[in-house]
């Protein structure tokens, strides 16, 4: 199928370039999930052409093919300067709209206006969860999704810091607005409390609160609500699994041995409460040196995709440790904004997409 959609692809020129998308290397790992098909464009500066037209020309290229029954076209031409509070996500078009539209059916007792929830976890902490979840959901924005981020860690929260955030939330008819950046709706107990003062609290009343910020949050109407959830597989873990309606899970593990034991716990977790689970990423996979350019395996590698084939689940992709995803996070600007077209950024756009394939319905578009 893959071999098919490319010579499509190979018939879409671009205005303005000497050639097509698939000769002048434009597209990104084309994902085909049970007849959705889903791939982004990254278009050049120096195209000067309508992106509508050649986003449309696209779809409807692949649109043509017997077997495809939905189709998602992401352009990647954002810089990082272009994400705002205020950006809008990209207009989609009519066959989108029917595939990201109402027939995301929420689950009984889902969350008003909420249309699917994604939970990232991990069996333990310090394997890069929150950092995964922050550029997954930025890498869902520029799908064109409308997406909130819940920031479930009450311990630790990191999404202030990753986002570079300051502030409280407002509350209006007794609802909590969710912060606003990059595009993103977000929401976590680090806007509601000083970065150095820690939480002691007792398990009941940390499952209070996140229940609070699930349901009492005005999330309005958002495609994905990414849930970066607590490490571990303890009370709260277990009843946020139980009681929010998640349409899918995605595991982080780094490929050590230590992280994939507790990574297997969080999977078989999910499992036991009949939660999908999308698929494994390997963080930290490799380190990248920064002055040669050397890998180095600090942690191991191809552990975690390892462990998916045992468990079989899909792997999703492997992110190396480097300094530019640490720098970056540090500084409140998520390598996905800060470097959209560079190498890191585009592994956790592949990812996206991969996730993305598994959220949309299944129901047939002709």
């Amino acid at each position: 199928m893959k071999t098919k959609i490319r010579e499509k692809l190979s018939q879409v020129a671009v205005e303005g370039l000497d050639g097509d998308i698939i000769s002048l290397g434009m597209t990104s790992d084309i994902v085909v999930n049970e007849g959705k098909v889903i791939f982004s464009i990254s278009v050049p500066e120096s195209f000067t052409g309508d992106l509508g037209t050649l986003r449309n020309a696209a779809e409807k290229a692949v649109a043509s093919l017997d077997g495809v029954d939905s189709v998602l076209v992401a352009l990647n031409a954002a810089r990082a300067e272009e994400f705002n509070p205020s950006q809008q996500p990209p207009k989609l078009t009519r066959k989108k709209e029917r595939a990201l539209g109402p027939d995301l059916r929420p689950a009984a007792g889902s969350i008003p206006g909420v249309r699917t929830i994604l939970a990232v976890a991990s069996g333990k902490g310090g394997v890069g969860k929150s950092t995964t979840s922050v550029n997954l959901a930025l890498a869902f924005r520029a799908l064109g999704l409308k997406v909130g981020l819940l920031d479930a860690d009450i311990y630790g929260p990191s999404m202030p810091r990753l986002l570079g955030m300051t502030g409280r939330p407002e509350i209006e008819n007794d609802r909590i607005k969710p912060m606003d950046k990059y595009g993103l709706k977000v929401m976590s107990m680090g806007f509601l409390q000083d970065e150095e003062s820690p939480v002691i609290w007792r398990g009941p009343m940390v499952v209070s609160a996140l229940m609070q910020m699930v349901r009492e949050v005005d999330w309005g109407e958002i495609d994905v609500l990414v849930l970066d959830m607590p490490p571990g597989t303890g009370d709260s873990q277990l009843t946020m699994a139980q009681q929010v309606p998640l349409t899918g899970s995605v595991i982080v593990s780094t490929p050590q041995d230590l992280a994939l034991i507790d990574a297997r716990k969080g999977l078989k977790m999910f499992k036991n409460v009949d939660v999908p689970i999308f698929g494994i990423v390997e963080n930290m996979s490799t380190f990248i040196c920064p002055h040669c350019g050397e890998t180095s395996d600090i942690f191991g590698h191809g552990g975690a995709e390892q462990e998916a084939r045992k468990l079989q689940v899909p792997f999703l992709g492997a992110v190396p440790l480097h300094m530019d995803i640490r720098l970056n996070s540090d500084a409140g600007t998520p390598i996905v904004v800060a470097e959209p077209e560079g190498p890191h950024a585009k592994i956790y756009q592949s990812i996206a997409l991969r996730v993305a394939a598994q959220l949309l319905p299944d129901d047939h578009i002709s």
